[in-house]
């Protein structure tokens, strides 16, 4: 856990990895806790409202025993084992027994269709799969297609050409012998959302753990105090859900609650949270806009210690509604699957700046670039990049030493994102390289005017790309998605462009707005504006 200090200069000054040579995920985020008899880390509740708890032992457990069946269907060393499951027990004792096997995991989203499966199994080549039915249903129209994959494990039962999870761990031994990792080594392929181009697998060493916690403890304002209990409606197979709620509250003794909508409801995902007591959320800005239509005295028993959000802009009107309605602050954090939770806010630390979206997190050496790898001038806008060494940092994309090249300037790993750093440490983020707009000499990034457009009381959500223009190259243009009960008409159009012009500038408000229904968005949420750039 991060060192306590008076300031955040103090604490970055202070601090220093300590990434050991030999190193495993399963000892750090499970095994040094089995002997707190009784350490809960995990309450499932499923959709029927039934609960169980685990305590680490009992995850260790049921880990070893889940190692041995690999280890009897032939399980090698670096052989890939994936995991498509929603929200339950078995994500966890999945990853755990992978790593302590000395395997790599590849987490997928239970929403993937037969073409997204049929490429991540494919590329990684995948030799195991733990799935539910569901799962097994998708897997088995397209396992002819899967040479390498050789055995699907249901948690659910047995079945045609599948095994039964739970059937095999009964008659297995629940003491196991962990293979000695290097802290180097590959733990996990994740696929990047894969928004322009095929998705790359990026793979993660067993120290980008180490390499998280960090961020992670900055963003719940110091995760691990006594009390402690943290749940998000994030997929655990995306990096936000798994790596940074689930391994990263284990880490730290925290227990989770996992409880997995199979489509977010504001007013269930609040009764939750007030049955529990949680403390500690991560809920992505989509989420929270949704939630922000909850009255305000409906909030009033919630226990909230802190509430963390990333993955997308949070915009200056999330804020004030968690102050005023939460009684939080939002710790806003960014990073990438392949070199996560490097910046993150720290509201009990530090005083949190308007349209930041924080500091570099301890350890971290983040700044803004140029295309030739020289920093830029505080306040001037470029590329953000990380430091190279760092222990969050990924190995490079699975099958794709191309990507991987070109992921790099020099010593710097480059987001592919635009933003500016002021001479405190403040980083602003202005978006994808690919989503800012040209207009009129001018460069745009669409989340400020995002960010104002759903501060308008119409606006539930707002998306800004770049529409060709003959005279001005691009022009800006929004899609608006409005609250219920509002009708699309001409005079809210001149209502939300003035709104823009008045509050941002008059080079920024958007020239044309048309409004959907909802918006194209990644199965982490983040809307996808290269779709809506494609339609123009």
């Amino acid at each position: 856990m991060l060192p306590r200090a008076n300031s955040y200069q103090a604490l970055i000054n202070q601090f220093k990895w300590q990434v050991p040579q030999r190193y495993n995920i399963a000892w750090d985020i499970c095994d040094k806790w089995i002997e707190k008899d009784g350490r809960t880390a995990l309450v499932y509740e499923t959709t029927d409202g039934i609960q169980k708890r685990y305590t680490f032992k009992d995850i260790h457990l049921l880990s070893n025993q889940l190692a041995n069946v690999f280890s009897a269907f032939g399980l090698q060393r670096l052989d890939r084992i994936a995991i498509l499951l929603p929200q339950r027990p078995e994500v966890g004792v999945t990853h755990l027994a992978s790593y302590r096997s000395g395997a790599i995991a590849v987490p997928l989203f239970t929403l993937f269709g037969q073409d997204a499966l049929r490429y991540r199994l494919r590329d990684s080549g995948a030799k195991f799969v733990v799935t539910d039915s569901v799962g097994v249903n998708s897997i088995a129209a397209i396992r002819h297609e899967l040479p390498d994959l050789q055995v699907v494990f249901n948690v659910e039962g047995d079945g045609d050409g599948v095994e039964d999870f739970y059937g095999l761990l009964q008659r297995a031994s629940d003491s196991f012998e962990s293979v000695q990792t290097m802290a180097d080594d590959p733990a996990m392929i994740i696929y990047t959302s894969g928004t322009t181009g095929d998705p790359k697998g990026a793979l993660l060493p067993h120290r980008t753990m180490i390499g998280h916690m960090p961020g992670v403890e900055f963003s719940h304002d110091f995760l691990g105090q006594e009390g402690d209990l943290i749940w998000s409606p994030a997929d655990w197979a995306w990096i936000g859900g798994l790596v940074d709620v689930l391994f990263a509250a284990w880490q730290v003794g925290v227990p989770v609650i996992a409880r997995r909508f199979d489509k977010f409801e504001p007013d269930a995902a609040l009764d939750l949270m007030i049955r529990h007591s949680i403390r500690n959320v991560f809920m992505p800005p989509t989420a929270l806009r949704m939630m922000r239509a909850i009255p305000a005295k409906n909030f009033g028993a919630l226990k909230l210690r802190s509430l963390a959000s990333g993955g997308e802009s949070l915009g200056f009107e999330l804020q004030d509604w968690s102050r005023n309605t939460l009684g939080v602050f939002i710790n806003e954090f960014y990073g990438q699957t392949e070199c996560n939770m490097t910046v993150s806010g720290c509201s009990s630390l530090y005083a949190l700046k308007p349209g930041a979206i924080g500091r570099a997190a301890p350890g971290h050496s983040v700044a803004i670039i140029d295309a030739d790898g020289n920093e830029k001038p505080y306040g001037q806008t470029g590329m953000i990049a990380v430091s190279t060494p760092n222990p969050v940092m990924f190995l490079g994309y699975w099958n794709n030493e191309q990507a991987t090249q070109d992921k790099f300037i020099g010593n710097w790993l480059v987001t592919g994102d635009t933003g500016s750093i002021d001479d405190e440490g403040y980083i602003t983020f202005v978006g994808r390289d690919d989503d800012v707009i040209t207009s009129a000499g001018y460069r745009i990034g669409p989340g400020p005017i995002e960010d104002c457009l759903t501060a308008h009381p119409s606006v539930q959500f707002a998306a800004v790309v770049g529409q060709p223009d003959e005279a001005r190259t691009e022009i800006v243009k929004a899609y608006v998605v409005l609250r219920d009960g509002c009708v699309p008409n001409e005079k809210l159009i001149e209502e939300l462009k003035g709104w823009v012009r008045e509050r941002l500038s008059k080079h920024e408000y958007p020239r044309e707005i048309e409004f959907l229904s909802d918006l194209p968005k990644t199965n982490t949420g983040k809307i996808i504006r290269r779709l809506l750039r494609d339609s123009n």
